[in-house]
């Protein structure tokens, strides 16, 4: 089983594998339906713990299979160990030729400057793999995601409907960029 081993370390937080038992704290971040809003078409809300569960069963099977970078990863505070939660590198569609990066926090995590530090890291660790550019995306609309991006150092690169099917803000950052 492909693990990032070691787990990757910023000042305030850890980036590792999901696990099957993180599915109430999972469910903290993809139940709430402040962040499901914003999930793309290919993540629909989670309804339940349950239901969590076997969404990350299927995440922690298929982890291993994956070539890094791709991967979906729990964000957890280092001062208390609590999953406040998740960062994701995929293949875009329909083309699957750009990496996207992707982050979503509970609510109640929010305003911290988590997903910046969790999404640079991130890269960073992608960048290592080889990778020479990761694109995030966001309805025009979610203006948290969009400033999280630019903290992140990601850079506007236009609108676009190219991806999902959705009319989306699309940013990239570089090697250069960090």
């Amino acid at each position: 089983m492909r693990n990032m081993t070691p787990p990757l370390r910023t000042e305030r937080l850890l980036i590792q594998d999901w696990r099957v038992e993180d599915a109430e704290a999972a469910f903290a971040v993809y139940g709430s339906e402040e962040v499901s809003r914003w999930l793309t078409p290919l993540m629909r809300p989670v309804g339940d713990v349950g239901a969590m569960r076997s969404v990350l069963e299927a995440w922690v099977e298929a982890q291993p299979n994956l070539v890094p970078p791709a991967g979906r990863w729990a964000i957890l505070r280092r001062d208390d160990a609590t999953v406040i939660g998740g960062l994701s590198i995929r293949l875009l569609p329909p083309f699957e030729e750009d990496f996207e990066l992707s982050w979503q926090l509970r609510p109640d995590a929010w305003g911290h400057g988590y997903a910046s530090e969790a999404g640079r890291e991130m890269a960073r660790w992608a960048f290592s793999q080889g990778v020479e550019e990761l694109f995030a995306v966001a309805r025009p609309a979610n203006t948290r995601a969009i400033a999280t991006a630019r903290r992140i150092g990601m850079e506007w690169v236009g609108e676009t409907d190219k991806y999902y099917g959705l009319r989306l803000q699309a940013f990239r950052i570089r090697p250069s960029d960090l």
